[in-house]
């Protein structure tokens, strides 16, 4: 019996206000909201446009209104874990200002980069320190530009993403609810196939980089397909089985939000009714770090607490994994 089982006690999200459209995007390459509709089930994306804003921005007014919800003060927050795959700088740490922006001045704070599983990798950080005793109130902050790194010239990548930030406050639980078990994983190999070629310290900045457009995404689509339906797939199945789960036992499954036709078939490989599955896609495309919690915090209304939740992610590097929560309170 784990002393301290850790479970999120409360969510807040941050969006930007402008909305790239389909339309508005067929404007700017070759595409049309029929393609991206049928290929990938986005609609619209929020895009942070402001002028020298950051994720540190976004994260920050998430965080603060994570605080306000829960009657929290800063003061009493002892880590903040940020997800991210677009930092503010390379560094400090986005976490580090985030936590300045937000006031909180008694946590330590770090950043982490699991690309789209940043969030789950994160939330399973946090659960450690719950569960040791080293911390009793963590924010974990999902925060993404996204537009920042996509190719507005590449139409198999850029209708893909868009800016946001969630966070959740993640405490130790008063009775049986909480994170119940985890499976996260990852394959090195992933990089042929899902990267950002320049601006590390192996390719770094340059003129020739900067004309070559290599400091965008750059993604094989089908690879990262079918890994991504097959591990998502494959590890949800595993939790379940591992904590004797059938389908009629969860009541939500959140997964990454990268594209609709992998969220159908994990949902069918799980045997789950359409009504079962987190779906903000359309309205939000792929955040990376911050869809996981954008998804609970969307429908955070209809949670009750003792809910089976299953939370699946595939991420670059490659990255992914589940995770089984028993949600703690009622929407």
């Amino acid at each position: 019996m784990i002393k301290n089982r850790a479970t999120i006690t409360g969510i807040a999200a941050e969006l930007p206000d402008y909305i790239l459209t389909n339309d508005e995007l067929s404007k700017m390459v070759d595409t049309s909201d029929e393609w991206i509709m049928t290929r990938i089930g986005i609609r619209e994306r929020r895009i942070l446009k402001e002028k020298g804003k950051g994720p540190s921005d976004l994260g920050a007014l998430a965080v603060k209104k994570l605080l306000e919800k829960t009657g929290t003060e800063p003061s009493e927050i002892d880590l903040l874990v940020c997800a991210t795959v677009t930092p503010d700088h390379p560094f400090p740490a986005t976490a580090n200002i985030i936590s300045h922006k937000a006031d909180i001045k008694n946590a330590f704070s770090f950043d982490l980069n699991a690309g789209c599983s940043g969030f789950l990798y994160a939330l399973s950080t946090a659960q450690q320190y719950i569960e040791t005793g080293n911390a009793r109130k963590i924010i974990v902050v999902g925060a993404e530009k996204m537009s920042a790194i996509v190719d507005y010239q590449d139409r198999a990548t850029c209708p893909i993403f868009g800016d946001a930030a969630a966070a959740v406050l993640v405490e130790p639980a008063s009775d049986n609810t909480g994170i119940i078990d985890s499976i996260l994983q990852s394959d090195g190999s992933g990089l042929a196939h899902l990267h950002q070629k320049a601006g590390g310290s192996v390719n770094p900045a340059s003129n020739q980089t900067v004309e070559n457009r290599e400091h965008y995404i750059c993604q094989e689509g089908q690879p990262v397909f079918k890994w991504a339906v097959s591990k998502m797939a494959d590890v949800s199945v595993d939790i379940m089985k591992r904590n004797g789960l059938g389908h009629e036992d969860v009541a939500w499954l959140v997964p990454h939000q990268a594209n609709m036709r992998i969220i159908e078939a994990v949902a069918r490989r799980m045997n789950l009714d359409k009504n079962k599955v987190m779906i903000n896609i359309e309205k939000y495309g792929n955040t990376t770090a911050a869809t996981l919690p954008l998804c609970i915090w969307e429908w955070e209304k209809q949670l009750k607490k003792g809910d089976n939740i299953i939370m699946v992610t595939f991420g670059a590097g490659f990255t992914w994994g589940a995770l089984y929560l028993k949600w703690s309170y009622d929407g």
